[in-house]
């Protein structure tokens, strides 16, 4: 293989801090380049990267991730795997067909259908179906919650879960290329509202869920996401979502084992040329 890769980052933010920290350490030996995904044509790109970073999960972005692919690109995240967890409904069929521990799930065409059905009976997670940036995610306990929803989002697809009772905390876990970073926060959902990340360490996670982490990026074919996991009571775990690429700032390692990923996955390619 020759000295030199070359890193494709598909994103609009290079200068986000899990980006900007992994391009400084790649940038010592090795080439890295900015492909903004609502800018690029797949079409006009010239000679490919070694390797691309899929960091974006806009439609634009799927479809430029879709055509590098059709060339030959090696893609992190693949398109396929981040456009699957974008559907909350195609993600919880996935996870229970796999016999993950995720909360069971409920699709509406849209909010307004939701509302007109009996009603919640008990507490809710009423979030919109395809996650985006500035989503729908809401707990209803009642009524008149879900018609204050419905007056504002009464066209927007939706999923229902159960509100599982916890202590009020998300588990906030990512994975790059199987090694799992941890932390804490207070949920959106918590009567407080979200609070701040702070790191967790590996051991003080209850037994298995490090486990559990790494096998969902089996199960969906991801090698960099985030698992939210809630704490039901005794350790027992339920996923409450999954996302491709997410931000993991401030954990130490991440960088490293980003770049360690990018330069694995070019060899690879280039070893099966």
């Amino acid at each position: 293989m020759r000295d030199t890769t070359t890193v494709g980052l598909i994103t609009p933010e290079p200068d986000h801090p899990l980006l900007a920290a992994t391009t400084e350490l790649l940038g010592r030996e090795h080439r890295v380049v900015t492909v903004h995904p609502e800018t690029a044509d797949a079409a006009v790109i010239g000679s490919l990267a070694d390797v691309y970073l899929l960091k974006s999960r806009t439609p634009r972005a799927l479809a430029l991730a879709r055509d590098l692919e059709s060339r030959g690109a090696a893609v992190i995240n693949s398109a396929e795997a981040t456009s699957l967890c974008q559907d909350r409904t195609a993600m919880a069929e996935r996870a229970r067909v796999a016999g993950l521990p995720f909360s069971a799930t409920r699709t509406f065409g849209s909010l307004a259908e939701f509302a007109a059905d009996a009603g919640p009976a008990r507490p809710l997670v009423v979030k919109s179906r395809h996650s985006r940036r500035h989503d729908l995610v809401a707990r209803v306990d009642g009524p008149d919650r879900l018609a204050e929803l419905a007056g504002a989002w009464a066209d927007e697809p939706v999923v229902a879960q159960e509100f599982a009772e916890n202590n009020g905390y998300d588990h906030k876990l990512w994975v790059i290329d199987g090694t799992v970073f941890a932390a804490l926060r207070r949920s959106e959902l918590a009567p407080e509202g979200r609070g701040p990340t702070v790191p967790l360490a590996l051991g003080e996670l209850p037994c298995g869920w490090a486990e559990l982490v790494v096998e969902v990026g089996a199960v969906f074919g991801l090698d960099v996401y985030g698992v939210d996991v809630i704490d039901t009571g005794d350790g027992i775990p339920l996923i409450v979502d999954i996302n491709a690429f997410p931000g993991i700032r401030g954990q130490a390692g991440a960088p490293e084992a980003l770049a360690a990923l990018a330069l694995r996955r070019a060899r690879a390619v280039v070893a099966a040329v």
